[in-house]
């Protein structure tokens, strides 16, 4: 039996659920279920606090987690990354009211920051050799400045709507963050059997997102230069078309490179372009 630690709720712990349901493990939990188990794979889910989970890895309560790498950062670095999973993309920031001047991080120097990552931000400012006072907040902190707790912030920042509607602007990144899956240091080795299975089964679902499915037809005298174009299988499948010199190629590209791609295989005589998403990519 696997144990997995998951965020109780908010957008990572939808993506989470999300990916194992597409890892085939369907979990099965209710609203305010705080652990539920997989029907079909040897697998408990706790849904916990996003802050509390590195230390049930550390305590060999759960064995696996998926949470923010900012987490591991503020909490967790001792702890092993196994897989980063490339959703729940974020930063951690530092952000000061609108109307007031900041002409670089030394302008930090004496202020009062508020924040629920005085770890993260206490290894920026010494890194910067700044010293600033701390104020720890376990909750919204963008109202700091806007009540005199504060002269500034720092807290995640996704798409800076938060900040925007509280007046506040980002001025300095620390790091960014995304989801991670990340293993205890108490896992048996029957448990890294099941853990390797389910590593498996997530690469092959990232694989997949990342990749594009591409048919197209093409003379035949076009088929090895277009084969250089696509580079992502081992080899394109090329098939007889019943129209006489031309052929019906299929292959994988990266989905990042879509455009780019289509536009030399045009130039190299493919015509009839299908692209199609892929679900799983198994290797």
């Amino acid at each position: 039996m696997i144990r997995i630690a998951i965020q109780k709720s908010g957008r990572l712990n939808q993506e989470s659920l999300a990916l194992l349901k597409s890892c085939g493990i369907a979990i099965e939990n209710g609203k305010d279920q705080l652990k539920a188990s997989a029907r079909n794979f040897p697998v408990e889910v706790f849904f916990l606090r996003n802050g509390d989970i590195p230390q049930y890895l550390r305590d060999g309560v759960v064995d696996l987690a998926i949470l923010g790498s900012n987490t591991l950062v503020e909490k967790g670095q001792d702890l092993e990354i196994i897989e980063t999973l490339g959703f729940s993309k974020c930063r951690v920031s530092i952000a000061v009211p609108k109307g007031s001047e900041f002409d670089g991080i030394e302008a930090l120097a004496g202020k009062k920051i508020a924040t629920s990552y005085p770890n993260t931000v206490k290894q920026f400012l010494a890194k910067n050799q700044i010293k600033a006072d701390l104020h720890i907040i376990n909750g919204s902190v963008e109202i700091a400045p806007n009540i005199g707790l504060a002269d500034a912030i720092c807290d995640i920042v996704s798409s800076g709507s938060t900040l925007f509607k509280n007046n506040l602007k980002e001025v300095v990144k620390l790091l960014d963050s995304e989801a991670v899956l990340v293993q205890g240091p108490n896992v048996t080795q029957a448990q890294l059997e099941l853990i390797e299975t389910i590593q498996f089964r997530i690469q092959a679902v990232l694989r997949a997102k990342k990749s594009k499915y591409i048919l197209l037809n093409a003379p035949n005298h076009s088929i090895e230069k277009i084969a250089e174009i696509l580079p992502v299988l081992k080899s394109p499948t090329v098939l007889p078309l019943a129209q006489e010199g031309w052929s019906s190629i299929h292959s994988v590209i990266n989905a990042g490179d879509f455009w780019e791609v289509i536009d030399q295989l045009k130039a190299a005589g493919a015509e009839d372009i299908l692209v199609c998403p892929i679900e799983k990519m198994v290797r």
